[in-house]
């Protein structure tokens, strides 16, 4: 069997996979974690690279053993039970996510991001550092993606260009994190205006319960940053309930806060655009997770976490 020190080899940050897993059973076979599917003539056996995988949620029909989520857990794999297409999220154990149990984390970010959580304007601070780096991020991801270009998508486009701008320059204006939800609300809406624009797809209404593919894919889509986001704060040891702009409800938000970052950059139009195509959902999943890993969004989640831990009590 691998040893626990060659498990954690792969840093958090640069792990590539995340699986969804539906109809099979996941167990421990010959010191590795494999997921069974039966056939009606036979059964068949499919390797888990858990060193260099960040989480496995598991849909309808799954199971797994005790000796699977031991090894699971020394591989520092976060676990999530969920419905049908990675959507919702039903385990109730640390927040949403069944999470490895390991005291050996640091503790400077925890105690980092404490120290400036309970001043409320160094909070907002944060909040709108975060919101800021989301605009960034989407603004150098479309201008560079070749295929999202090809699909439409222009970081130039004078719609876009006035929507973000005005949103840059509203963060900086807001007096609390109301209006910052306001603004972001609003930006939101633009952005599906504009992708559904793009990609002909028609009028369109953001409805989570709604049965229309390009709903159904910012669902499974947004679950996946959902996934990097409870990662990236297990690894940093930073609870889920201390969210700087989410969080009145719900009290998991900090994993909204940072899938944030990534979700309108890549999610929101590949959602469209695979509506668009009509691709299957593990179509769909391959090409968001394969975007993901090209764009890096597991390791700008752990750089702006970081920055905002360590750097957060210099706000004001």
């Amino acid at each position: 069997m691998e040893q626990l020190t060659d498990l954690k080899a792969i840093l958090h940050s640069k792990r590539a996979n995340i699986y969804y897993l539906e109809k099979c059973r996941v167990m421990q076979k010959d010191g590795r974690v494999l997921y069974l599917t039966e056939a009606k003539d036979e059964n068949y056996y499919w390797n888990i690279p858990i060193a260099n995988t960040t989480v496995i949620l598991l849909g309808t029909g799954t199971s797994i053993t005790q000796a699977a989520m031991r090894m699971l857990a020394s591989a520092g794999v976060l676990v999530g039970f969920c419905g049908g297409g990675g959507t919702p999220l039903l385990v109730g154990s640390e927040i949403e996510w069944l999470t490895p149990q390991s005291e050996y984390r640091p503790t400077d970010y925890v105690q980092g991001w404490l120290s400036f959580w309970f001043d409320e304007s160094k909070r907002l601070a944060v909040a709108k550092t975060f919101q800021q780096q989301r605009v960034n991020y989407l603004q150098r991801i479309w201008a560079k993606d070749r295929d999202l270009k090809a699909e439409g998508f222009f970081t130039d486009d004078p719609a876009l260009s006035k929507a973000l701008g005005a949103y840059s320059d509203q963060l900086q204006s807001a007096q609390k994190v109301g209006d910052l939800l306001q603004r972001e609300a609003l930006l939101t809406k633009q952005l599906y205006r504009y992708a559904a624009k793009a990609t002909q797809y028609g009028n369109f209404v953001r409805e989570r319960e709604a049965t229309d593919l390009a709903n159904g894919f910012l669902n499974h889509g947004n679950y996946l940053a959902y996934g990097l986001a409870a990662t990236t704060l297990w690894v940093l040891g930073i609870p889920h309930g201390f969210a700087v702009m989410h969080g009145k409800t719900r009290r998991g938000a900090l994993v909204f806060d940072v899938a944030d970052l990534v979700k309108d950059a890549i999610v929101l139009p590949w959602a469209f655009v695979c509506a668009k195509e009509k691709t299957t959902e593990q179509e769909f999943r391959q090409q968001i997770l394969q975007k993901f890993t090209e764009h890096k969004a597991l390791d700008f989640m752990f750089e702006q976490v970081k920055q905002a831990a360590l750097n957060g009590n210099d706000n004001t």
